[in-house]
């Protein structure tokens, strides 16, 4: 008898822990009962706030004969609007919001494998006009899927790689020029130019060395994946084989995660029925396929992926789209992976009740701001498409992070994100454009279980900035804009006799000292000096004749020198 009520116990308390993770679907009440309609490989999907009103939105490709569809969000509820952009109706494939010019609003990309690739310029107030021609981009269609935007050449200006599915045409990287013109840099930059069928790419940095290297998922097994390094000089190198990375399967997502919280930033790959790929980042430009041992594997036929903290406890969950419906009793559908914290999942499908539909790309957001992500996913076959709202009990904490570029690109695309609890460190990385055929929102989620302080929130942005956040209270949301809070070296710490403003800095840089007789030198991150005083005795610097970018300036008093960092707009 105590046996059984044992057992019983031990049953009750798996059910409740593993019960706590609750999603509904919530399309019909929230105005998104639709279907994307019947898409060969599937539609993309953001979850993004287009008009920047602080709300996550909704953008919809579909079929052919449909116009993309735009919900906007009001208070949590989806509301169907009608920018005003030029009429086409023909299949499209990924549409990203990204600011191409750094002036603030969101312009739009648009994928297809049927009519062309197409760029409109948000000209305000969502009123866009065509510019795909003027801006140096190839309107004929070449069978594209997939793109991902990224700054390459750390120049502040985001750049695109676009991912062709088909054995005609090359992928493509076009570099934006900061003139509203970009350049195909491809054969320059050592892109392949053999066509791969290539579905998705993902800009990630694999290294930590501060500049962006693409992996790329390649249908069919004559087309092995391939990971680019980039070599800081404008071009990259194809380690596939080297790293570990080129395997030949029926490779669908690009999704990019920290899923064990170790600063390397991993890759899953979702495949057919042998089996999907979880990359563990070991670190050293490796990758072990940790899929199996972490019970990731799925074996079913599969394609968006999504990594979220699902219930804020501090690790990233896993979520994967699943091609088949409830016709099929012999295949897994869907599956959602509960992160053990141990690097291994638990496969939890009862916190997704009636996920039984032919899906194909998912997105995370915040529909109603109160920290807890929500996930949509688009289904094929004319399968409405689903909200899942997330219902699980608000016991934990949360912090998100909006980040605002002024030296690197405006929306800090490619920037990593820690965090850090009693020790304890989450990792992130900013992209646009990761997944399959998706956009998650632009605003960073990080779960922080029962904690109620983060002990620092540091940034390191692609133009080598670093700003740190001390003692951040939970719930709520931090915008922080490059440079506002510069990171203190130790020196600086304990002989902080200066403050220097603004920073960025446009063409006079001021200085607050207690000190009266001390030396100036400015330097750029490679140590050339380009400013040098002796006695200074001014409070404010001329520096309108540096170019855009990061420098220190060194104050030099006796046997003390204090170094702090600033940004040249």
């Amino acid at each position: 008898m105590n046996r059984v009520y044992y057992i019983l116990i031990s049953s009750l308390f798996i059910a409740q822990t593993f019960g706590q993770v609750s999603f509904s679907d919530q399309a019909n009440a929230l105005g998104l009962n639709l279907t994307c309609g019947t898409t060969y490989l599937g539609n993309g999907v953001t979850f993004y706030d287009f008009d920047n009103d602080g709300w996550d939105d909704i953008t919809l490709n579909t079929e052919f004969g449909e116009e993309i569809r735009f919900f906007k969000n009001i208070n949590g509820v989806f509301t169907e609007i009608f920018p005003n952009i030029p009429y086409f109706d023909y299949q499209t494939k990924q549409v990203n919001w990204v600011d191409i010019d750094n002036d603030g609003d969101k312009d739009l990309f648009v994928t297809s494998d049927y009519e062309g690739n197409r760029l409109f310029e948000n000209i305000g107030d969502l009123n866009f006009q065509d510019i795909t021609v003027a801006a140096g981009i190839d309107p004929e269609n070449m069978f594209s899927y997939g793109a991902s935007w990224g700054d390459y050449n750390n120049d502040g200006y985001l750049d695109v790689f676009i991912s062709n599915r088909t054995a005609l045409h090359n992928n493509i990287l076009y570099s934006n020029d900061g003139d509203g013109t970009f350049t195909d840099v491809s054969l320059e930059a050592g892109i392949s130019t053999s066509g791969h069928g290539s579905f998705c790419s993902a800009f990630l940095d694999i290294n930590n060395d501060g500049y962006q290297d693409i992996y790329i998922s390649n249908d069919r097994p004559l087309n092995p994946n391939i990971l680019y390094k980039n070599n800081g000089d404008g071009t990259f190198t194809d380690i596939s084989i080297s790293s570990g990375t080129d395997v030949t399967i029926d490779a669908m997502t690009v999704t990019v995660g920290d899923f064990n919280n170790d600063s390397w930033f991993d890759i899953y790959i979702t495949n057919g029925p042998i089996g999907n790929v979880l990359f563990k980042n070991n670190g050293n430009e490796t990758f072990t396929d940790v899929a199996v041992s972490s019970g990731t594997v799925f074996n079913s036929v599969s394609w968006g992926a999504s990594f979220f903290d699902a219930d804020n406890d501090m690790d990233q969950d896993l979520y994967v789209c699943g091609e088949f419906d409830a016709t099929e009793t012999n295949f897994l559908k869907a599956a959602f992976y509960l992160n053990n914290d141990d690097e291994t999942f638990t496969l939890n499908n009862e916190s997704f009740p009636g996920d039984e539909r032919a899906a194909y790309s998912s997105a995370v957001g915040d529909s109603d701001n109160d920290g807890y992500p929500e996930l949509i996913v688009t289904n094929s076959f004319d399968q409405d498409l689903f909200f899942w709202k997330n219902n699980t009990p608000h016991t934990n904490n949360w912090l998100k992070l909006k980040l605002e570029g002024t030296v690197s690109n405006r929306d800090g695309i490619g920037s990593t994100i820690e965090i850090s609890i009693n020790g304890e460190k989450q990792y992130a990385y900013t992209h646009c454009g990761e997944g399959y055929l998706s956009q998650n929102s632009g605003t960073k989620l990080f779960g922080l279980g029962t904690n109620t302080v983060v002990d620092y929130v540091k940034v390191t942005w692609l133009s080598g900035t670093v700003d740190v956040l001390t003692n951040v209270s939970a719930n709520q949301q931090i915008d922080l804009v490059e440079g506002s809070n510069p990171e203190l070296s130790v020196e600086e710490s304990s002989l902080d006799n200066f403050v220097i403003y603004p920073n960025p800095v446009g063409n006079k840089l001021f200085i607050r000292t207690t000190m009266t007789d001390y030396d100036i030198n400015i330097y750029d991150v490679v140590g050339k000096l380009y400013l040098s005083y002796s006695d200074f005795k001014s409070n404010q610097i001329d520096v309108s004749l540096l170019d855009s970018g990061m420098y220190f300036i060194q104050f030099i008093n006796g046997n003390q020198k204090i170094t702090k960092k600033f940004s040249k707009r």
